[in-house]
């Protein structure tokens, strides 16, 4: 599978003013949350749903407990969400060293889940994309193996206690099929394919040899990002109506405490300092990229050092503004991708180290859903309160 979608890098060709705003493609918790390992394949016994790829196992394992009720002008912890999208695993290793890391600094993630990659490209045709060709997609379809592997590795990371969400199928960010100009009900039709290729992987693959993926996805999806950012307004009503609680579609937000859009909570990137870039870059390894080496994934291996360098400390500057200041939570989006030399699969895991160091007891590492449902548990004033401090200004606990 190659590294960038088919046309160019995040389907995008965009001038270095855009930078900030646009990103997204498809590559391949609490303190007290009491995570344990799950090595992929373990047994988690259940009752199968449909053709058995997917299996009731009982509530997810390994959540934080009961989200606290904040008293007016107490500190909220400070709230961190790695998310991946597309959570492929392509033989790099790279699905099962975020697990380990998250395993290992108590930490639940997202995972954003291209349905395609659960389909093998034998059977591409049972894809119909809205204003695209029958099968199409501008993102490549998995090897067998890497189906396997995939399947593996999401079992897994849902036993562990992360989220599984979306990112739709065929990632078309360009030209007329471009998911900016789906309808609500496009939008509806490319969800219940998703839904279909997780779900049906087993009669689609005719493997017999793995385990179901141990969730009901038709409750378990409650939340998605779109393909390079793009669609959001037409998503939501569908997304609404299917009682999704969260979006994470929206380009170039701040770090200031969510909203919602149509009343599902938004949960932008966000623009975290970067270099000497007045306006920051936005929170996701594409956007490094795009500022250090364009629209090649191998720049100059000798500028790779200080590129590393230079994204490890966005990360970082974005979470110490934050822990500081106004407690806004970090939200993070990235790929499992090897550009320039894997350089932000690194800087990713030196900003996780960081944050879950021990000078930051009150730091909760957490999936959108497990933000969710500490939002939804808050006092509607209180959390207004919150939404009054600005980039950078300092929670004083006064309203």
């Amino acid at each position: 599978m190659r590294e960038f979608s088919r046309r160019g890098i995040c389907g995008l060709g965009i001038g270095a003013a855009a930078a900030l705003s646009v990103a997204g493609c498809s590559l391949p918790g609490s303190s007290d949350s009491g995570k344990v390992g799950t090595e992929p394949g373990k047994t988690a016994k259940g009752k199968p749903i449909g053709d058995g790829s997917t299996a009731y196992t009982g509530k997810q394992p390994n959540q934080p407990p009961a989200p606290e009720k904040l008293k007016p002008g107490q500190k909220p912890p400070q709230f961190v969400v790695f998310s991946w999208d597309g959570a492929a695993e392509v033989g790099n290793g790279l699905f099962p060293r975020f697990r380990k890391l998250a395993r290992d600094h108590n930490a639940s993630m997202t995972f954003f889940l291209s349905g395609l990659y659960l389909l093998p490209e034998s059977k591409k045709r049972l894809y119909r994309p809205p204003n695209n060709p029958v099968g199409a997609a501008d993102i490549d379809y998995l090897t067998d193996d890497h189906i396997k592997e995939t399947l593996k590795n999401l079992r897994a990371a849902w036993l562990e206690g992360h989220e599984i969400g979306t990112h739709f199928n065929g990632h078309f960010c360009g030209g007329t099929g471009s998911v900016a100009n789906w309808a609500p009900a496009q939008w509806d039709s490319e969800i219940e394919q998703a839904m279909d290729f997780v779900t049906k992987w087993r009669t689609n693959t005719g493997f017999t040899d793995l385990e179901p993926l141990p969730f009901d996805y038709s409750k378990e999806l409650v939340g998605a990002r779109t393909p390079c950012l793009l669609g959001q307004e037409n998503l939501l009503p569908t997304a609404r109506k299917r009682g999704w609680r969260y979006d994470a579609s929206s380009p170039g937000g701040l770090q200031v405490w969510p909203t919602k859009k149509q009343g599902i909570w938004d949960f932008p990137l966000q623009s975290i300092p970067f270099g000497n870039l007045p306006s920051g870059v936005l929170s996701m390894d594409y956007n490094m990229l795009y500022n250090q080496s364009r629209n090649s994934t191998k720049g100059p291996p000798a500028n790779y050092p200080r590129w590393r360098k230079q994204a490890a400390d966005a990360y970082i500057a974005g979470f110490q503004r934050a822990y500081e200041t106004n407690r806004a939570p970090l939200f993070v989006g990235n790929h499992f991708e090897q550009w320039n030399g894997g350089i932000y699969m690194d800087a990713v895991e030196e900003a996780i180290k960081h944050i879950a160091d021990e000078k930051h007891k009150d730091v909760r590492m957490v999936s959108f859903r497990q933000l969710c449902d500490w939002l939804d548990a808050q006092d509607p004033q209180v959390l207004a309160s919150l939404r009054g401090l600005g980039v950078g200004q300092q929670f004083t606990g006064r309203g």
